[in-house]
């Protein structure tokens, strides 16, 4: 133990530099930033995760002037926000499929206050988010998330992260992915919707003395809700592979970024 604090003391640039990249992961991504997670744990938690990895890489030691050392804080800051952000995307994705939902089946004006963010969110959205973080957790997801920082130092090593176009590029394309998993989500629900639409214009053309619209918003809400509960054995599928997904997008970033 003594070694381990000398060791610390005679890199504590190095010591610093992880702490930040560490909190700035913290900071957003959907598992370690919620707000119902006390501060106290928070710092604790990046503190020692960042003595396990001053024992475990091997970086050089710094020289760093004050100026530079400022620098390079903003960087590290900068990694591990842009890594929380990646994934903080992906855990988005599940809000747009709800959102989506909702304004489907008869939901749009139902909505729910969401205390981490401070916002209200679609109340479908919200149940696969909840599923999603179960799941999530259940397949230790966070520890992909803390095997991705540990990884990021091979591609980005302390002090070296910087934008480029290319950077922003893969920023749109993950956005863009993002969208595309929310609308797939929300497929079959839209499908059924659409079907019992079509069955609710023929019944109103069959029987023009039935009030369509009466009949037709708890019909629908009855589909979308059958709908979801059948289907989700098959989005608890789908998440394994939005994780997956969100593990290489975090790396195609990183690799990214070492180009550049």
């Amino acid at each position: 133990m003594e070694n381990l604090f000398a060791d610390i003391l005679s890199k504590y640039q190095i010591f610093l530099m992880i702490l930040i990249r560490m909190t700035g992961l913290f900071l957003i991504t959907p598992i370690f930033s919620r707000n119902n997670i006390p501060n106290v744990l928070k710092i604790g938690f990046s503190f020692f995760c960042s003595i396990i990895l001053i024992a475990v890489l091997d970086i050089e030691k710094l020289e760093l002037v004050p100026f530079e050392l400022i620098v390079f804080s903003i960087k590290e800051l900068l990694v591990g926000l842009m890594l929380g952000f990646i994934s903080y995307l992906f855990f988005t994705s599940l809000y747009l499929a709800g959102q989506i939902i909702d304004m489907q089946v008869g939901f749009g004006m139902v909505n729910v206050f969401d205390p981490q963010n401070n916002i209200q969110v679609p109340i479908m959205g919200t149940y696969y988010y909840i599923i999603s973080i179960l799941i999530f957790l259940t397949i230790d997801g966070h520890h992909i998330l803390l095997d991705a920082l540990i990884q990021s130092y091979e591609y980005i090593p302390i002090g070296y992260f910087k934008f480029a176009n290319d950077t922003i590029n893969q920023l749109i394309k993950i956005l863009s992915t993002t969208f595309i998993i929310g609308v797939k989500i929300s497929a079959p629900v839209l499908a059924s919707i659409f079907l019992a639409d079509v069955l609710l214009g023929i019944l109103a053309k069959t029987m023009p003395q039935m009030n369509v619209f009466i009949v037709g918003m708890p019909f629908k809400i009855l589909v979308g809700i059958a709908t979801i509960i059948i289907t989700l054995p098959l989005f608890i599928a789908t998440l394994q592979h939005i994780f997956t997904n969100m593990y290489e997008e975090i790396f195609n970033f990183l690799k990214v970024i070492q180009k550049g």
